[in-house]
């Protein structure tokens, strides 16, 4: 989801591989150890838990998350928690870091000290006040001072043990007087509208005559004079309101006007006894990668895209803008994830991957060795095999691996590592028919291949059939090196990482799907001697169970129908596909004529046939839509329940579905998804109600009936293709990025390709990183994609500028506080007199 600017699409997202943490506090009990778990916040919102691991002062977690993150936010944080005995989750620290700072630690492996974590510290949002400043005449004929304070609204508020019942105190404080007055408490939002004025004298009749400023005896006074607003959130508990920020503004500042308006990020409070260390709490290891991509309409990237796209027609592909991006960027994979969407959104990814696929197996001296490098050409099949291969592997390997992780039966095989009471021959019994079962489901799946992923596999395989005419065995090589060594293997080993368990799983599991990977890796791999693949003597004696030619022969079959000329995909969409599933909170639909329309926690499943919900995982489904039931999936507006991160799900005779979400990145998830698999349904609505029908009356519009139809456009135009949703200029500004960020060598290249062009010998030591088949070729396609960038640069470049003019400082968007648009107008400002 992009954030609207004038002319300007901006995405956000964030990619985070969560370590380990180390010397956490010890438990005040006889163990000492602690079962934790760390989660994953936009500010406050929690978007990710990992598992917990049990009886550890130094816990290793190895997750990764990523997301796309659909609205803004002021700090990325972490926190650990502990589950004592009582399954009581208990905070022991936070990481807490500013938006305007996560590029310091772009991908990146960084230790950071946990922090304390108490009412102070968890501050979140922004208030709107508005001042004035007047001066009174009395009956009496002399001056004094009042002041008014409007407290208009705040939003972003913290939500405090599920709700938020805010109100706010004003407080007109000095050296020796201190005045506050409260605001009505606003009940379930974090958004509150107050709109309530409060007066205060500021100055004393009798210290005045008819002069009409400060500047009479207690000028002092009134300029150490400051007005205070503090955020709390009304509690029902004894232990008092939680705070829940605040703001303090000298009055000195209203001299030069008497009036002010402005937006504030709300403060910690400052109760200046910071004496506890931040290295009493242990530290997290965090790789943080946050991206940020400003998107203008696509027109302005017709150039660059242009000469992307020419790439597989290029002769030779070496001197083809996208080859020469994987040429300049520090690591392959940088390259390879833009171009790979891009050129899937196109359509042009099968003649890409064969034109540089061709390239690299004509520079490949040994049959043994093709494809086992990190090159662009591996880089880009593994990425186009996780981008449309996701579900193959859902269907495939999920219902095996969802039960590896659930009955967790031991498959340890290597004799020093057995527990007491394990057998060994037992073991291998187990794991052997882990292996036997997954080797099959792999083997008899090539039909539900993805028909883009066979394509490729047939064009690997007639290169390199034609490059080693000597090997009948590299027709086969060349293609399990990846559909097993890079695709299946890997989704067995880290299946998390797939998508295929929403989390690592725990160590036990982890080693028996180390073991099958292992195994599986080599059956698929067809070498000649396959014990000697194995360092470990275990991992050999294991192998001897599948030393027939009946696996051999099955995985030729396999690789023969994959990789089969003209082939299409015959999957059927008889077999239902788990899409996404999860707890989230539903508002009875109001089937049952006296039945009550409460909100209830359900277990919702999506496949490409029925979206449905039942009390827990596994019971029989209380309700079923099908898709072709859902006519169209929409954010609902806040106010209507006064709650979060809902989405509605229209079906016909204007039947809607209400759910709740638990947080803004799995409300997007699920509304994609939803709209996705539900775009060709024919009779999509146009229009919707973006509020609930409450009370006899839509909230949105007023209108009475229930059947009116909608009073807002619907959201459209989402591909319906469930894997795709590709958004092509978004990736060609990221490839524009790259091109920019890598300047500097596509400068280099370009003097070495004039290098290469006069002196016909040995190239210098300098330019031999590059490979540089046609100087001439390269040359040209170098000056395109400069000339390309450079203008884009102007482009961003007026686009800063134009929005510095327009931006206000105390705005909505950019509140007082916000020290990253302080940074940017300091920056802009350097700019401005530079350039003068």
């Amino acid at each position: 989801m992009a954030v609207e600017e004038e002319g300007l699409r901006v995405f956000q997202s964030v990619r985070i591989k969560i370590g380990e943490a180390k010397n956490l506090p010890t438990y005040p009990g006889p163990n000492k150890m602690r079962d934790c778990y760390c989660t994953v916040n936009l500010d406050q919102e929690e978007v990710f838990r990992t598992k917990i691991v049990e009886k550890s002062l130094c816990p290793f977690y190895g997750e990764d998350f990523y997301c796309e993150i659909p609205r803004t936010f002021r700090h990325l944080s972490f926190y650990i928690f502990d589950r004592d005995v009582f399954r009581r989750d208990s905070i022991i620290g936070k990481v807490a870091i500013q938006k305007e700072d996560l590029q310091k630690y772009h991908n990146r492996d960084t230790w950071f000290q946990l922090q304390h974590v108490d009412a102070d510290s968890e501050v979140q949002g922004k208030v709107h006040l508005e001042l004035r400043l007047s001066e009174v005449i009395t009956d009496t004929g002399v001056v004094c001072h009042k002041l008014a304070t409007r407290v208009l609204e705040c939003q972003g508020l913290p939500i405090v043990n599920g709700q938020c019942d805010p109100y706010a105190t004003v407080t007109l404080a000095g050296p020796s007087r201190s005045e506050a007055k409260k605001t009505k408490v606003k009940k379930k939002t974090n958004n509150p509208h107050f709109d309530e004025v409060f007066y205060f004298e500021v100055t004393r009749p009798s210290s005045y005559n008819k002069k009409s400023h400060f500047d009479i005896e207690d000028v002092d006074e009134v300029d150490k004079m400051e007005i205070r607003v503090d955020l709390w959130n009304a509690s029902n508990l004894k232990f008092g309101d939680e705070f829940l920020g605040e703001l303090r503004l000298p009055l000195k500042f209203l001299r030069q006007s008497s009036s002010y308006e402005a937006w504030y990020f709300l403060q910690p409070r400052d109760n200046g006894n910071k004496s506890l260390k931040p290295d009493d709490l242990g530290s997290l290891r965090l790789n943080v990668v946050y991206t940020e991509d400003h998107v203008f309409s696509s027109d302005y990237y017709s150039p660059l895209r242009d000469i992307l796209l020419k790439s597989a027609d290029v002769e030779p592909v070496s001197a083809s803008a996208a080859h020469i991006l994987g040429e300049v960027c520090r690591e392959k994979q940088e390259a390879a994830i833009p171009l790979v969407r891009l050129f899937l959104h196109y359509g042009r990814i099968v003649p890409f991957i064969s034109a540089i696929a061709n390239a690299e197996v004509k520079r490949t001296q040994d049959p043994n060795t093709i494809f086992r490098g990190n090159s662009l050409t591996s880089k880009c099949i593994d990425e186009t095999m996780k981008l449309a291969g996701m579900h193959y592997l859902q269907v495939t390997l999920k219902p095996i691996i969802d039960e590896i992780c659930q009955v967790h039966k031991p498959c340890e095989i290597d004799p020093v590592k057995l527990k007491d009471g394990e057998n060994l021959e037992n073991n291998r019994e187990n794991l052997r028919q882990y292996v036997d079962r997954i080797f099959t489901v792999i083997t008899k799946s090539g039909v539900s291949c993805p028909t883009v992923m066979c394509d490729i596999f047939f064009s690997l395989r007639e290169s390199a059939a034609k490059r080693f005419q000597g090997d009948l065995d590299v027709r086969y090589t060349a293609v399990s090196s990846f559909i097993f060594l890079r695709f299946f293997a890997p989704a067995i080993l880290s299946p998390n990482l797939f998508q295929l368990t929403p989390h690592h799983p725990d160590p036990q599991t982890s080693r028996t799907l180390t073991l099958i990977s292992k195994t599986i890796q080599t059956l698929g791999s067809l070498s000649k001697s396959k014990s000697a693949n194995f360092k470990e003597s275990y991992m050999a004696t294991f192998y001897d169970y599948f030393n027939e030619q009946k696996y051999a022969d099955a995985v030729k079959n396999f690789l023969d129908l994959i990789s089969s000329s003209g082939r299409r995909d015959h999957k059927s969409i008889e077999q239902p596909i788990l899409l996404k599933e999860g707890f989230m909170i539903k508002r009875a639909q109001g089937r049952k004529r006296f039945g009550m329309k409460n909100f209830k926690k359900r277990w919702f499943r999506l496949t490409n046939h029925e979206f449905t919900y039942q009390k827990s995982k596994g019971d029989h489904p209380l309700c079923s839509i099908p898709i072709e039931n859902i006519l169209a999936v929409e954010r609902l507006e806040e106010e209507s329940f006064k709650m979060k991160n809902m989405f509605q799900v229209i079906q016909p005779e204007r039947r809607v579905l209400y759910i709740q979400a638990n947080n803004c990145v799995e409300a997007k998830d699920w509304i994609d998804i939803l709209t996705k698999v539900s775009q060709c349904n024919k009779k999509r609505l146009t229009v919707y109600h973006p509020s609930a029908y409450l009370n006899g009356h839509w909230l949105c519009c007023k209108a009475t009936a229930d059947n009116t139809p909608g009073c807002t456009p619907c959201t459209g135009g989402l591909p319906a293709n469930i894997q795709l949703d590709i958004d092509g200029d978004r990736e060609t500004e990221r490839i524009y990025s790259l091109f920019n960020l890598y300047m500097p060598k596509l400068e280099k290249m370009q003097e070495a390709c004039g290098s290469k062009s006069v002196y016909d010998g040995p190239e210098e030591e300098e330019y031999s990183t590059f490979i540089i088949d046609d100087p001439k070729e390269t040359y040209k396609t170098l000056r395109l994609i400069i000339e390309g960038v450079g203008t884009l640069e102007q482009e961003h470049a007026q686009y800063k500028r134009d929005k510095f003019k327009k931006t206000k400082y105390g705005s909505q968007e950019h509140p007082i506080g916000d020290k990253s648009f302080q940074t940017y107008i300091r920056q802009q400002s350097e700019i401005s007199a530079h350039s003068i």
